[in-house]
Parts: structure tokens; C-alpha cells; sequence
């Protein structure tokens, strides 16, 4: 017993051996320390929870909705749990593995072996066995804990992947609800701008009819009605195929969408501050699944190195074995063992060699993969300030071109009915305020899905984490 203690005792020692391969030191990254766009950096956007910033009620339930019912979202949180299982899959090699074994069984020499033995004596026995056996490989060169650490790493990138996925999914139900309801409005303006091409079409009919103008101009009214007919056809199609877009975003068959605010009552934030630039790094999801999956690469390489070392491991059994059952576990059936067991690799022709060149290229590749992510990252927040900054500036000259445009065709109105110009001029009117109108609805959609864009670029959808603020709660599903 002092010997199998002293064994023990040295596997415990040899168990706190050293680890090869390097340790994970996060790469300097060059952050800029301003945006190039000139915004506040006293506080981030992208702290401003989702429920505050998207405040229409309607948006608002159909992000619930989203959260507990897509699909896509489901999958992510089944990868974090089965990146969990491999953890602890590996992490159990740690341990000493300890099996159980009971058998019962009998068996016969022959008479007529080489062996000759009289027939009067009898060859057949039963044998009974109940034993234990315990194996441990100690992990002396950290082979074991490197795969370990390779695998929490992995398990960390899918809790990392999910919650991108969240950000990814609020922020697409958020858009395709701004777009639907562009829509919706682009199709209202179309089927007022039909009713009033219709009105046309009658007065230019009743002036060919009373010999006020040549039939000319009632065609051309016609024209022109069938023209904005095919776009209440268009409209109506593209606001059927949006609504089934954002069904599926929420998990469910093709439905139709409860409405809230008009795309024009949506509210904006007065300001976009972006934080520093730095801050992206910690935010971002995707940046912290990329240098997690680099934390398990560098991992491997020490896993791949200690292969190149000699394995060492405890085995051990006690139990008894008998050929009588009503004897089995008396101290004569009593048998026991315990060995040291040492593998040294010697010749594989350069395999082990080549597998540690293989995981220090694969965390090269994932270092480079690293660094994109983070310039991709800075490059979205960018181009999402400046695409919201000039959207808004958009937004504002559409609006006033509207204005400009509503009272050319007044004139061009007046200056018809009064019989002082053809109907050409109130005709290229009204196609240019139907235009204007459609794209000033198009800049106001431009510059919300910039917004939405801007949030998810910044890493935007969490609380800070000084607050307990929780979003409110839905109060039905559609």
C-alpha cells in the first residue's frame, strides 16, 4: 500500500506538470483613435438597448416574436450547446477513467487434446469474475489541458456566434419592417396618384367631348393612368413578398404583419454618437468569436507539441476470480495490480513534426482571419455613419423637392383648366411630384435602414452593463 500511495503521489505531481506550446497573448491591433466621420464620443449608440431605440410598439412585439421563435437563432444556441458537450467531453480526459467488469462463465477441455487426459476425469469448470480497473493518463506535458483549453475556446466562439445572430436578427426584422412600411406608403401614394389620374382621364374626356381639346390629351391621360396602375400592381406584390420575408424571420408560415407607426412617424435619435473606435473591438460579436477560435488555435499548437513527447500513464485493477461462486469475494480470489505505462514516440517518419507546422500555419490563418474582421468592422461603422449622415441630408432635399414639385402642378393646373397650356406640361407635373413623392418615401427608408445598419455595425442590442434595464414585455403574438 505505501507503494501504490507513493505512485499516487508522483502521478499527482507529474499530473501539475508544465503545458508546451505558447500561451495566448491577445495580437496588437491598431484602433484609429477618432472616426473619420466627425461624430460625439461621449457615449456609444450601440449602448442604447433595442427596445429603446426601435419604439414602435408593433416593431417592438415582432423582435419578440423573433427572439423566441427563429429558426436560425435556435440552431446558434444548439451549436453553444453542443460546443459545451465537446468541452466537457475533453475536459473528462483529465480524470482517471474507472471501470467496472462482472463475469460468469464455464468451459471444457478435450479428452482427445494433444494433451491426453482419462475420461474419467472431469474437464469443465466455471469461472467468476468481479474486478475494477482504473486508467490515467497524466497529462505531464500539457497535451490534455491544451485540447481542453482548445475546446472552451470553441464553446466561448458559439456564445459569441449567438449573440451576433441576436444582433443580426434584430436588426434584419427591424429593417425589413422599415421597408415594409415604405411600402405600404409608396403604395397609398401610388393609389392616390391613380385616383387623381383617374379624375384626369374623365375631365380630359369631357373637354375632347366638348371640343376644348384634341383627343390627343385624353390619351395621353389614359396613358398615363395605366402607367401608375402598374405600380399599384408592383406595390401591392412587393408588400405581399416583404411581408412573407419578415414571417420567416419570425419562424412562422407566410402571414400577414401587424402595422404600427408610418415610416414617417418612426422616430430618430437626435444624434448618432459612436464611441471610440477601441470600444468596437470589445463590443462586437464577431470580433470576439474571431479571436476566440484564434485562442483555440494557438491551443492546438501546444496540443500538437506534446505529441512529439512521451505519454505516460497509470493502469490498475483489483477485484477477485473464482471457480466457485460461493467463494468469489474471499481474500484467496484476491487479485490486484498496478503498472506505469510510458509511450515515447521514435520513428513516424516526421508525422507528429509535421502536425505541429500544420497547427502553426492554421493559427497563422486564423490570426490573419482575425485582423480582417476588425478592419471589416471598423469599415462597416464607417460607411454606416457617413450612409446615415447623408441619407438624412437626402431625406430633407427630397422633402423639399415634394414642396417644389406640389405646386408646379398646381400652376400647370391652373394654367389647363384656364385653357392657357395642353395638357402635356400638367402631365409632366404629375409624373415628377409622383416621383419625387416615391423617392422622398425611398430617403426616409434610406435613412432608417442606416441607422438600423449604424446599430448592428456598433454592436449594438445589449443594455450596459452598469444597468438592469430589460425589455418590455410583449403583450401578444400575431
Amino acid at each position: 500500500m505505501k507503494r501504490i500511495f507513493c505512485l499516487v503521489f508522483i502521478a499527482i505531481v507529474l499530473f501539475s506538470g508544465c503545458k508546451l506550446g505558447p500561451n495566448y497573448v491577445r495580437p496588437p491591433v491598431h484602433a484609429p483613435q477618432t472616426w473619420k466621420q466627425d461624430v460625439k464620443l461621449d457615449a456609444s449608440l450601440a449602448n442604447m438597448p433595442w427596445w429603446e431605440l426601435f419604439r414602435d410598439p408593433a416593431l417592438q412585439e415582432l423582435i419578440h416574436i423573433a427572439l423566441a421563435e427563429n429558426l436560425d437563432l435556435k440552431i446558434a444556441v444548439e451549436r453553444i450547446e453542443e460546443a459545451r458537450a465537446f468541452y466537457g467531453l475533453q475536459k473528462a480526459d483529465l480524470y482517471p477513467q474507472v471501470d467496472v467488469n462482472a463475469s460468469a462463465g464455464g468451459q471444457e477441455a478435450s479428452h482427445d487434446s494433444v494433451v491426453k487426459i482419462p475420461k474419467d476425469i472431469d474437464t469443465s469448470k466455471s469461472i467468476y469474475q468481479l474486478n475494477g480497473s482504473v486508467f490515467w493518463e497524466l497529462d505531464f506535458f500539457g497535451r490534455i489541458r491544451r485540447a481542453t483549453e482548445a475546446e472552451r475556446a470553441n464553446m466561448m466562439a458559439t456564445e459569441e456566434a449567438r449573440r451576433f445572430a441576436v444582433i443580426a436578427l434584430v436588426a434584419d426584422v427591424a429593417r425589413a419592417y422599415v421597408e415594409l412600411r415604405d411600402l405600404d406608403l409608396s403604395l397609398e401614394i401610388s393609389r392616390r396618384t391613380l385616383k387623381s389620374a383617374e379624375d384626369y382621364v374623365k375631365l380630359a374626356k369631357l373637354r375632347f367631348d366638348g371640343g376644348l381639346t384634341s383627343e390627343l390629351d385624353w390619351r395621353q391621360a389614359e396613358a398615363e393612368y395605366h402607367r401608375t396602375e402598374a405600380f399599384v400592381h408592383t406595390f401591392e406584390a412587393l408588400v405581399a413578398q416583404k411581408e412573407n420575408e419578415i414571417s420567416i424571420l419570425l419562424g412562422r408560415n407566410p402571414s400577414s404583419i401587424t402595422r404600427g407607426l408610418s415610416i414617417e412617424e418612426q422616430p430618430l435619435p437626435p444624434e448618432i454618437p459612436a464611441g471610440l473606435p477601441s470600444e468596437l473591438l470589445e463590443r462586437r460579436p464577431d470580433v470576439a468569436q474571431a479571436e476566440q477560435i484564434l485562442i483555440s488555435s494557438n491551443a492546438r499548437i501546444g496540443e500538437a507539441k506534446a505529441l512529439l513527447f512521451p505519454r505516460i500513464s497509470l493502469t490498475g485493477f483489483f477485484g477477485w476470480e473464482s471457480t466457485d461462486l460461493g467463494n468469489l469475494v474471499t481474500t484467496p480470489a484476491r487479485a490486484w495490480g498496478i503498472a506505469g505505462n510510458l509511450i515515447q514516440p521514435l520513428f513516424n517518419a516526421g508525422k507528429n513534426k509535421r502536425r505541429v507546422e500544420v497547427t502553426e500555419s492554421q493559427y497563422r490563418q486564423t490570426l490573419y482571419a482575425y485582423e480582417s474582421v476588425i478592419l471589416q468592422a471598423f469599415r462597416e461603422v464607417e460607411d454606416s455613419l457617413i450612409d446615415y449622415r447623408k441619407s438624412g441630408e437626402r431625406r430633407n432635399s427630397q422633402a423639399a423637392r415634394v414642396e417644389a414639385e406640389r405646386r408646379v402642378l398646381s400652376l400647370a393646373e391652373t394654367r389647363y383648366r384656364g385653357g392657357v397650356s395642353d395638357y402635356l406640361e400638367v402631365l409632366d407635373a404629375q409624373r415628377s411630384l409622383f416621383d419625387a413623392e416615391l423617392d422622398s418615401v425611398q430617403s426616409i427608408n434610406d435613412q432608417l435602414v442606416a441607422m438600423v445598419r449604424l446599430y448592428k455595425a456598433l454592436g449594438g442590442g445589449w443594455s450596459p452593463p452598469e444597468t438592469t434595464q430589460s425589455p418590455p414585455v410583449a403583450t401578444s403574438g400575431k
